[in-house]
């Protein structure tokens, strides 16, 4: 590392990520993955380096979360928690231009499963900290640095485990900034928006089994479980549910027409929603319940009618809603001759924008983008931040990326080719470095 990279914040972030992008963490659901050991220790080592004294936490083998405090100068001020997550969703080495696992840089982008979802971002909490250590800076209050395991599959073995049985490592903390905000989108007038995350969606993954009678294929079978089941997620996947607008939707919609020059027809929220062009897709699904079909299985023999089937529902219920109340609303879609079981649920999470934490935010921003424009939204998925407010922790989604306006940004979570421009790491180091030190 050359002298000027190591006097500046972001000098080191992008090697940072492509050391994190290297080593693989895919996390398949089933705990069969290589897990998140190997990331952890880098991550401890790298903790270490920066006179900090880090934890590793190992939920079962294999499955490794990290956690160090960073003494603030007010040691009677709430803690801080920043979490990132270890693990990443897996990737297909065919369907992609680049190597998953590579960290290349190309073209002044870095590429790899985990660039956006979330190793890049942990890597800018890393580049901060590190820099930190190297100039004497501290803080405002004490930090609670987590780069949990698990978040791709629930936290079931990252911050739920650490949650449940390890709480003291959180004593004091009261609020949390995680992942899946802070990204910018460019409206058409050439408005940046800076999107917050401050709520998001409650989670049912359920499994819904058909049954029927076993017998030849070449038979009349009325009762034919695949025929039963298919008919059953059918009707759920093209289920649109009622629009059940949020105040945190209602207010991220307001100012979206607002910056836009428009106004907001709470008849009409989906003409607004088109304003966010690329950011539709997931915006809409704030708007509402959703359910998605997203594996099936069924048989052994094409000439053997199976005596059972089965498909994997991922169901998102807004906040206000409960998962009792939402797997109800789905079972009766799916009708009576299917049986619904939750594989996996969690709460929806709500905070509102505004206090000391996001005040910092805007100011943090406008220092690097004095044009920005800071808005809160909901994210349609879920993160870490739901076990954390079970402490009673409140919080927001702040990973701050300036990106450029033709990147469709939330078409790389979990997609093939999945990356990030490097300014848009630096920038987002510059932005957290500020943010951190004052919140």
């Amino acid at each position: 590392m050359s002298s000027d990279q190591q006097t500046s914040v972001d000098g080191e972030v992008v090697e940072l990520a492509q050391a994190l992008l290297r080593i693989d963490t895919s996390n398949y659901g089933d705990n069969t993955g290589p897990g998140e050991r190997k990331a952890a220790e880098l991550v401890a080592e790298w903790l270490t380096d920066a006179d900090l004294t880090p934890e590793i936490f190992e939920s079962v083998p294999g499955r490794a979360s990290v956690v160090a405090r960073i003494s603030g100068e007010d040691s009677s001020a709430p803690a801080l928690v920043v979490h990132g997550h270890l693990d990443v969703v897996p990737a297909a080495a065919s369907d992609w231009e680049r190597d998953p696992f590579g960290g290349e840089v190309a073209d002044g982008v870095v590429w790899g499963r985990g660039a956006v979802d979330m190793k890049g971002a942990d890597a800018m909490i890393l580049a901060a900290v590190r820099h930190w250590a190297r100039t004497g800076k501290r803080p405002r209050r004490d930090i609670v640095l987590a780069f949990f395991a698990d978040e791709e599959a629930g936290g079931k073995f990252g911050a739920h485990w650490l949650v449940d049985n390890h709480p003291q490592v959180f004593e004091g903390a009261t609020e949390a900034i995680g992942e899946v905000g802070g990204f910018s989108y460019t409206l058409p007038n050439q408005l940046r928006l800076y999107l917050i995350e401050a709520a998001e969606k409650g989670i049912a993954w359920m499994k819904v089994t058909g049954r029927g009678r076993a017998g030849h294929g070449s038979m009349i079978n009325d009762t034919n479980a695949v025929t039963i089941l298919s008919e059953a997620v059918a009707r759920i996947g093209r289920h649109e549910f009622p629009i059940h607008m949020t105040d945190m939707v209602r207010q991220m919609l307001g100012e979206v027409a607002e910056a836009a020059g428009t106004t907001f027809d709470e008849n009409d929220p989906e003409k607004t929603v088109e304003l966010l062009g690329p950011l539709a897709r997931m915006a809409s699904a704030t708007l509402r319940d959703t359910v998605n079909p997203t594996m099936l299985s069924a048989g052994y023999k094409v000439n053997v009618i199976p005596q059972e089937a089965t498909a994997y529902l991922d169901g998102r219920f807004v906040p206000g809603r409960n998962a009792k109340d939402f797997v109800h609303d789905v079972s009766e879609i799916l009708g009576p001759d299917v049986d619904v079981e939750v594989v996996i649920d969690d709460i929806a999470v709500s905070t509102p924008f505004e206090g000391s934490l996001a005040d910092g935010m805007r100011r943090a921003i406008a220092a690097e983008d004095p044009e920005a424009r800071v808005i809160p939204y909901t994210v349609s998925g879920g993160t870490d931040l739901k076990s954390l407010s079970l402490l009673g922790m409140k919080g927001y989604g702040f990973t701050p990326l300036r990106l450029p306006p033709d990147l469709d940004f939330m078409a790389l979570f979990h997609g093939i080719n999945e990356r990030v421009p490097v300014d848009a790491l630096e920038f987002g180091t510059r932005v957290l470095d500020r943010f951190l030190l004052e919140a």
